[in-house]
C-alpha cells in the first residue's frame, strides 16, 4: 500500500528525506569499511597479500549478489523496515571485530576469518538496498519514480565518493589504518537509529500463488522473465568490479598521494554528482528512460577508455586527467542508473522488489567476477609491462582497460535490448503523463521492453 504524499516536490517530502540520510549513512558506512580501508588495512596491518585482498572482497560480493535477490522477496512479504534496521546493526558488529580481531600477519586463519565478516556485510548490503528502493516506491507518486531513484542512486554513488576522504582523513589524522573502521562504525548506528525511528511506509505483500514461493524461485522466475536485463546487469558491473578492490591502492602506488590527497581529488566529482543528480534525472525523464541508459553507458564508455589508455601512453598517466576522465563516467552512471531502475520496478509492481533484487544480484555477480580478476591483472601484469617497456603502470592501469571494455560492450547490449517507445519521441513529458494512464492503462508499465 502506498502513502505517497502528493503536492510536494519529491525530495521535500519527509519520508523520502528520511530514507536518504538512512542509505546515505548506511553507503559511506560500507564503502569507508569495504572499499577505502579495508584494502590498505588489510596490506598495512594485517600483511595480506593483494591478491588475498581480491578473495576477501570476493567473499563480500558473492552473499551481497546471492542475497539481495532474497531480501528483495523479504521486503515484498514483510515489509521494508526490519531489514533497513538489521543490515546497519550487523555490520556494527562486523566492524568492531574487524579491528580487535588478534593479528597473524597474513596466517590462513586471520584471512578465513575476514572474508567471514565480508560475507556478513555483503548480507547486510543485501538488506539494505533492496528495502530502500522498495521503500522510495511506495512515498513517491508514479510520475516521481525515476526522480527518486535518481536521488537513491546519488547516495550510493556520492557515498562511495566520500568514504575516500573521509576514511583517508580518519586514517591520516589518527596515523592507524583502521580509523576508517571506527568511522564507518559510527555511521551504521546513525543508520541504524534513523530506520528504527522511521515509520515503515512500505506494507507487507500478500502475495497470491503465481509470486509465492522462496527468494531463489523468486530469482529463477526473473531470469525467465528479464533475461535481458540480467544480462546487461551482469556485464556492465563486471566492469565496475575491475578496479573495486585496487582503486586506493592505484592512487597511492601510481600517483605517489597520499589518502588524504586521494579523497581531495575525489571529493569535488563527489559534490558535482549531488548538485547534477536531480537536473540529470529530469533530463533522463525528458528523453526517456531508454535514451537516457543509452547516453549514460555511451559517457561511462567514454570516460573509462580515456582512462585505460593511460596503460598505453605514459603521458597521459596523471592524477589529473585520471580525475577529468572520471567526470564522464560518474555522470554518466547518474544519468544510467535511476532510468534502468525505474524500468525494471514498472515490469511488475507486485514483483518490484523481487525484479529490483534480482537485478542487484546480477549486478553483485559481475562485480564478484570481475573484482578478482582485476586484483590478479593489477599484480600479475606489472611484470609483464616492463617487459613490453611500457613500465609498472601498464599491469596497474590493466583493470581499467578490462572496466571500459565491459561498459562498452554493456552500452552495446543497452541499445540492442531498451528502444524507446514512439510516445516519448512524439509527445511531451506532461502529455504522456495524462494520456498514459487512459490509453495504455496496466500496460503502460512495458513501454520499454527487452527485444525478445
Amino acid at each position: 500500500m502506498s502513502i505517497a504524499v502528493p503536492n510536494l516536490a519529491c525530495w521535500k517530502k519527509r519520508p523520502v528525506q528520511n530514507l536518504l540520510l538512512i542509505a546515505l549513512f548506511a553507503e559511506i558506512g560500507y564503502a569507508t569499511m569495504n572499499i577505502s580501508t579495508m584494502p590498505i588495512y588489510l596490506v598495512a596491518d594485517r600483511k595480506f597479500g593483494q591478491s588475498v585482498i581480491g578473495l576477501v572482497m570476493v567473499s563480500f560480493l558473492l552473499f551481497e549478489a546471492v542475497f539481495k535477490s532474497v531480501m528483495g522477496h523479504v521486503a515484498d512479504r514483510f515489509g521494508t523496515r526490519k531489514l533497513l534496521i538489521a543490515g546497519p546493526s550487523i555490520s556494527i558488529a562486523t566492524s568492531i571485530i574487524s579491528i580487535f580481531l588478534p593479528h597473524g600477519n597474513g596466517s590462513a586463519i586471520e584471512v578465513f576469518a575476514f572474508v567471514v565478516l565480508r560475507a556478513f556485510d555483503g548480507l547486510a548490503v543485501a538488506m539494505l538496498w533492496p528495502a530502500a528502493f522498495s521503500q522510495m516506491n511506495s512515498v513517491v507518486e508514479d510520475g516521481e519514480r525515476q526522480q527518486a531513484m535518481s536521488y537513491l542512486n546519488a547516495c550510493y554513488m556520492i557515498g562511495i565518493a566520500l568514504a575516500f576522504p573521509m576514511g583517508g582523513i580518519a586514517n591520516d589524522i589518527f596515523k592507524v589504518k583502521w580509523a576508517g573502521l571506527v568511522l564507518a562504525t559510527i555511521l551504521f548506528v546513525g543508520a541504524a537509529l534513523g530506520a528504527y525511528f522511521t515509520p515503515s511506509s512500505n506494507a507487507p505483500i500478500v502475495a497470491d500463488e503465481e509470486h509465492s514461493g522462496g527468494g531463489l524461485k523468486a530469482f529463477l522466475d526473473s531470469i525467465k522473465q528479464i533475461p535481458e536485463y540480467l544480462l546487461l546487469a551482469v556485464v556492465a558491473f563486471m566492469g565496475i568490479g575491475f578496479p573495486l578492490a585496487i582503486f586506493k591502492l592505484f592512487t597511492l602506488e601510481e600517483f605517489g598521494m597520499s589518502e588524504s590527497a586521494v579523497g581531495g581529488m575525489i571529493f569535488p566529482g563527489a559534490i558535482a554528482m549531488a548538485a547534477l543528480s536531480g537536473p540529470l534525472a529530469k533530463f533522463g525523464d525528458r528523453i526517456g528512460r531508454a535514451r537516457a541508459v543509452h547516453f549514460g553507458l555511451m559517457l561511462c564508455t567514454i570516460g573509462l577508455s580515456l582512462i585505460a589508455i593511460g596503460g598505453f601512453l605514459p603521458f597521459l598517466r596523471s592524477p589529473y586527467l585520471f580525475g577529468l576522465a572520471g567526470l564522464p563516467a560518474g555522470l554518466g552512471f547518474l544519468l544510467t542508473i535511476p532510468a534502468w531502475m525505474a524500468s525494471v520496478s514498472d515490469l511488475n509492481p507486485e514483483r518490484r522488489a523481487t525484479n529490483i533484487g534480482a537485478i542487484m544480484t546480477a549486478q553483485g555477480v559481475g562485480a564478484m567476477i570481475g573484482a578478482p580478476i582485476g586484483s590478479a591483472m593489477y599484480e600479475k601484469l606489472q611484470p609483464l609491462g616492463k617487459s613490453l617497456h611500457l613500465g609498472e603502470s601498464f599491469g596497474r592501469y590493466s583493470p581499467f582497460m578490462g572496466c571500459a571494455v565491459c561498459v562498452g560492450v554493456a552500452w552495446a547490449l543497452s541499445l540492442k535490448i531498451l528502444h524507446p517507445v514512439k510516445v516519448e519521441a512524439e509527445t511531451t513529458p506532461v502529455e504522456v503523463a495524462v494520456v498514459e494512464p487512459e490509453t495504455e492503462g496496466a500496460d503502460s508499465r512495458y513501454d520499454e521492453v527487452s527485444s525478445r
